[in-house]
Order: C-alpha cells, then structure tokens, then sequence
C-alpha cells in the first residue's frame, strides 16, 4: 500500500482549531482538497504529521507555532493612514482584512491599534504565534 512521502499527492479532509478548541478551517463535511507535499500548501508540521501514514489514516497533532504558522514578525507591522479605509467600513481592532499585494495577491492583515489619524496593521498571518490543533484523513494517494 502506498505511503506520503515528499512530492506526494494527497486528497485530505482537514481541520484546524485553536487552542480553545475554536474551528478556524474544515472541509469534514465537503469534497477531499488536493495537497502536494513539500510545494509549501501545507506547513512543515502539517506535512510532518502525515509523511509515512497511508490511505485511509488520520491523523490529529497539536503544532506548536514554529510547526504551524510561525510567530509574529514585527517587521510586518505597519501604519497606514486611516484615510485608506472606506468611511462605510471603519477598521476595527482584531479584524482581518485582505489588503491589495504586489503582482495583485492578497495580503491578510490584521488590525492591532487604531489612533486618530492612523491604523496598526500586522501583515503576519493571522495564526502565527498561536497553537494549531491539525486534524486530517488521508481519503486518496494519487
């Protein structure tokens, strides 16, 4: 039977809590999502935990923030005048918003400090520093 290894190709029912057991992302209840192991889709920790196991397993782990999602960067916080934000949509503390990227990507960024005339913006992801709790069934290896 096979087993995941790197360059992998992987259908996967997944699940991500916090800590506190709050849902962030699950597909349980649709369609399998195609993964590749090793192109960067999946973080180190998530890859870790399903390297070697084979069609039909599921695994659940706990990744600490440097296997998930990593910790915050101070150099990706940055002040943009308030006057960027739409007067119908007042930016609020802890609100993710997607910012326009270079090469027209979207950036997350999230809302940390609001003054009078500018917001505090953290365009780490929006679970660094936090404990992800991974749960995922290998439903094909392709």
């Amino acid at each position: 039977m096979k087993t995941v290894e790197n360059e992998s190709r992987l259908l996967l029912l997944f699940k991500m809590e916090l800590e506190d057991g709050t849902e962030v992302e699950s597909n349980f209840d649709e369609e399998p999502i195609e993964f590749e192991i090793g192109n960067g889709s999946l973080t180190s920790g998530m890859e870790d935990a399903l390297l070697g196991k084979q069609q039909g397993d599921t695994v659940s782990v706990e990744l600490s923030p440097e296997m998930a999602f990593g910790m915050p960067d101070e150099n990706n916080i940055h002040n943009l005048p308030i006057d960027d934000f739409p007067d119908d949509m007042p930016p609020e503390e802890n609100q993710v918003i997607a910012f326009d990227g270079p090469d027209e990507t979207e950036i997350m960024g999230t809302i940390i400090g609001i003054s009078e005339d500018e917001v505090e913006v953290d365009f780490s992801h929006p679970l660094a520093g936090r404990i992800i709790k991974f749960t995922a069934k290998i439903s094909e290896i392709i």
